[in-house]
């Protein structure tokens, strides 16, 4: 199912009223078969443009509480690309109904990873009508150590990768099995999905409709067209074919709490584990890097600090490397670092006026045209330049500039 075609007529998209009541109800149902007998005090709603997330309470015990529709995002839902809203609610009927629904993969990769040992995860408290409970993680997250201390960002960024060691071993791959990856999560197929075809190009005219004002929108738009197209030719001829290990796929900052403090081992939610290489989990953690500073705007030394520790964990990833293997690593994570960053802009930029974002959405948005500038500039090296080097170099002063 495209994310980006918008298949029902003018009225007939769910409203974002009876979409969210209807999950806010499936919370409460669900908390309730799992815990007969108990309290369920609903609290705040968590923005989100992927599912609906909502912290609650069972008598005195704080959970997060995740309904999922259809497998697809609150954006998707809301343009329609799932029908009315009698269709959906008739079509999550039975995708709930079935085995491989989206938040009963995520469940089981959480409880896999829980028996690996690492990296260490969130606990899994109950799953229920298409609703996922896990345990919150307390302590300072990734995301706000990078900006309370940049200078560390090299050492953060790397001792966050070393987790993923035994994850990125075959035989974790062997123990999940092809069923329960969430393949849908990927880079590479989240940007192939929302920008092929008639109904991609359609997706980027229609960028920012209710997000911006006309002069933005239109650049932005512009811009961004040309940044697909060149994408669209290096996944062809960049991107490599083989898909060997697991990724843990949604590696971003704020997933990535320490509630032992920085001297103990990191506690990561939200997996979306895929098969694929592990320049993909080192693509999405520096792309959403980026991005947490760019929203941020932190000022130019903190910028500077974290750029240098960027490229420094960049170094360390490539250490033992061939020549030939470092400049593929070189082209190939920019192409992905700039792929995940058009794909969760562009989800920002479509997002109905209704829909609450995160505040980091909504800074993004507000700084979409320096966003697209960059990566006009690093695509257009990595489509023009044969020095893999030179363009990894460039790329990092652009990431520089726009986190500053």
């Amino acid at each position: 199912m495209s994310t980006a075609a918008v298949s029902t007529p003018s009225g007939a998209v769910p409203g974002i009223g009876e979409v969210f009541g209807f999950a806010q109800q499936e919370i409460r149902h669900a908390a309730s078969e799992l815990w007969p007998h108990t309290e369920v005090h609903v609290d705040e709603h968590v923005p989100s443009v992927t599912g609906y997330v909502q912290r609650i309470r069972v008598d005195d015990r704080p959970l997060y509480a995740k309904h999922s529709f259809l497998g697809v995002s609150l954006v998707s839902l809301l343009r329609g690309a799932c029908g009315s809203w009698e269709d959906v609610r008739a079509a999550q009927q039975a995708y709930v109904s079935q085995p491989g629904a989206l938040v009963e993969r995520e469940a089981g990769q959480l409880r896999l990873l829980a028996e690996v040992g690492r990296p260490r995860v969130c606990a899994v408290a109950g799953v229920r009508r298409g609703v996922l409970f896990t345990e919150p993680v307390t302590g300072p997250t990734l995301a706000g150590l990078l900006l309370d201390r940049p200078q560390e960002a090299a050492d953060l960024l790397g001792r966050t990768f070393a987790e993923l060691r035994r994850l990125h071993q075959p035989p974790t791959a062997q123990r999940l099995g092809s069923s329960g990856v969430i393949g849908e999560r990927s880079i590479a197929g989240t940007f192939q999905r929302k920008f092929n075809g008639i109904s991609g190009r359609t997706y980027l005219d229609r960028l920012g409709a209710e997000r911006c004002e006309p002069g933005q929108r239109e650049e932005v738009a512009g811009v961004l067209r040309q940044v697909v197209a060149r994408l669209h030719r290096l996944r062809a001829t960049v991107l490599p074919q083989a898909r060997q290990v697991l990724a843990y796929g949604d590696l971003k900052p704020e997933h990535v709490a320490f509630p032992d403090g920085t001297a103990g081992r990191p506690v990561f939610i939200d997996p979306g584990l895929l098969l694929a290489g592990t320049s993909v989990d080192a693509a999405k953690l520096i792309s959403r890097t980026v991005l947490l500073l760019a929203a941020a705007r932190p000022g130019p030394q903190v910028g500077r600090r974290a750029a240098k520790g960027i490229h420094g964990f960049a170094e360390s990833r490539m250490r033992g490397l061939s020549t030939k293997s470092r400049r593929g690593w070189l082209r190939e994570v920019p192409a992905l670092w700039l792929m995940d960053s058009v794909n969760i802009l562009t989800t920002y930029l479509s997002a109905p006026a209704a829909l609450p974002l995160p505040g980091q959405g909504t800074a993004l948005i507000g700084r979409a045209v320096e966003l697209s500038r960059m990566a006009d500039r690093i695509s257009t090296e990595l489509a023009d330049c044969s020095d893999s080097r030179k363009v990894w170099e460039h790329a990092v002063a652009e990431a520089q500039a726009v986190m500053s």
